[in-house]
Formats: structure tokens, C-alpha cells, sequence
């Protein structure tokens, strides 16, 4: 069998079994959420609540700028708070689950 894909996918156009258009589920993710390195970001908050930025960049193999623009954009939209301190004359962050995602459980 051979899949090919033409034109862009659009899953809020996808048509149930019975022939009614019907939005996909997929569909409603927040783009904001929908991108695969804030989607792991918020998984890993998810499980352990808050975190510091070295703890994230480890685990999600994001270099520091690029957590740091993913942080601020999840910050922007609601779904972490972000806590800037300092710790020994360095910048640390610590990011925490708003109650936005909290609310999701």
C-alpha cells in the first residue's frame, strides 16, 4: 500500500464514517500548545509541577535560547508562570503550571 499526500492536511475538513463533515478533535489544540517542543515543556511540567531551566533543557534536549523563546511564548498565552531569580550571579528560571493547564487534569 502506498500513501501519498497532496496539498496541505486540513483535520477540521476530515468527514466521519456516516459522510458528516465534523471538526477533528485535533483540530481544537491551541496552536499555541500544538508545536512539539512546548508540548514537551508543558508534559514535563505536568508531571512534576515546576522546574528550573536546566532541569528542562536537560530533559527536553532544547538549547537555552530556544527554551527560553518557548518559555516566553507559554508564558504569553497563560499555560506556565515563569519566575526569574538569580543564583549565584546567574540568571536561573524556574517555570510553574498555571492554573490554565492545572485546570486540565
Amino acid at each position: 500500500m502506498a500513501l501519498s499526500v497532496m496539498g496541505r492536511h486540513r483535520p477540521h475538513a476530515m468527514a466521519d464514517r456516516s459522510g458528516d463533515s465534523q471538526p477533528h478533535p485535533l483540530s481544537k489544540i491551541d496552536p499555541v500548545v500544538h508545536a512539539p517542543a512546548r508540548l514537551m515543556v508543558l508534559t514535563l511540567l505536568y508531571v512534576v509541577e515546576a522546574a528550573d531551566a536546566t532541569f528542562l533543557v536537560g530533559q527536553t534536549g532544547l538549547t537555552w535560547g530556544n527554551l527560553s523563546t518557548h518559555l516566553s511564548k507559554l508564558e504569553e498565552s497563560g499555560y506556565v508562570a515563569v519566575e526569574k531569580s538569580f543564583r549565584r550571579a546567574r540568571a536561573a528560571r524556574r517555570s510553574d503550571n498555571t492554573e490554565r493547564t492545572s485546570n486540565r487534569r
